[in-house]
């Protein structure tokens, strides 16, 4: 008598991409959560048709992870991005960053790679699965902060991610003291001082010298460099005002930092604890926590997503 084959290990699989302000992600990942041929790119820019781009670059990978696997039998696609969303809808409704406007993501990817589409909010999904497989597992009042080219949150009230219409969470547009002019449109926002891409920005008005990254920054601060020491102060000091806003409307239990900034470890959580700290008073003061998944929370939130639209979810 035979011995059947053993199942493939990549059937049942999804596609996840996670569309960043200023890089790209994708990867399938199999029924048992297990990622493979992860990708990395720079976004796709079109300032003409920029939901397109995407679009068109997402079908792409879809067809070439096809041909690298076609034992896979893909069930679903989860797509994230920033900005704010429309997830019941599929829309993405504006991103300062990348400059779509009520662009239908959802119904313009079933139309061309033919499966079904999760669609949402990068920084609301990757708290998701922070939530659920990370950092935030056993709480249930808390915010996922990620860290980037922006800074947007994941708000999370009684174990729910609150939503608010796709516009929940945008405390990177919240107005800080030290804050300047925002591509939103708006002045004074803590994304214009506290996220990766400010700091990087502001060091260099400040120097005339190039970084070529936040983690550049910090190691010149570290080396005692004045410029660089006080943009890395001003940068904790406005995402100490935003946290301690949170704190205070939410009374959150914990703040789960992500992105890239949050990789700057007790050189980021060590001074923002203490700048927190000296800020509130009656409040409740949040635990602050690094992320657990990582790069990687954005794309295991568009693969949970996609599974939710399968019979095979992990």
């Amino acid at each position: 008598m035979s011995t059947p084959a053993p199942p493939s290990p990549v059937r049942g699989s999804v596609l996840a991409f996670d569309v960043g302000g200023t890089d790209m992600k994708a990867a399938l990942q199999d029924g048992s959560g297990n990622f493979h041929s992860l990708l990395r790119m720079p976004t796709p820019r079109d300032p003409a048709r920029p939901g397109d781009a995407v679009v068109k670059e997402v079908a792409a990978l879809s067809q070439r992870y096809a041909r690298e696997y076609p034992e896979a039998s893909v069930q679903a696609l989860g797509l994230v991005v920033p900005g704010l969303v429309d997830e019941h809808t599929g829309t993405g409704l504006f991103s300062a960053n990348l400059g779509w406007r009520n662009y239908p993501f959802a119904q313009r990817l079933r139309e061309e790679t033919g499966l079904p589409v999760a669609f949402g909010h990068d920084v609301g999904l990757a708290g998701e699965a922070e939530m659920r497989l990370g950092a935030g597992q056993g709480l249930r009042d808390a915010v996922v902060l990620i860290i980037g080219t922006g800074i947007a949150g994941a708000v999370f009230c009684d174990g729910r991610r609150v939503l608010g219409g796709g516009y929940a969470g945008e405390i990177g547009h919240a107005a800080v003291p030290s804050g300047t002019l925002c591509a939103c449109g708006a002045h004074g926002c803590l994304e214009t001082v506290g996220s990766a891409g400010a700091i990087v920005r502001r060091y260099t008005e400040r120097t005339g010298r190039a970084a070529a990254g936040a983690k550049e920054v910090l190691g010149a601060a570290r080396n005692g460099d004045a410029d660089a020491a006080a943009v890395w102060a001003d940068a904790v000091e406005a995402l100490a005002d935003g946290i301690c806003h949170l704190a205070a409307v939410l009374c959150t239990e914990a703040v789960i930092l992500g992105g890239g900034l949050s990789q700057a470890g007790d050189h980021l959580t060590g001074p923002l604890r203490r700048a927190v700290d000296s800020r509130l008073s009656f409040h409740r003061r949040p635990g602050i926590r690094v992320s657990v998944l990582g790069q990687d929370a954005g794309l295991r939130g568009a693969a949970l997503h996609a599974r939710g639209l399968t019979e095979s979810p992990l």
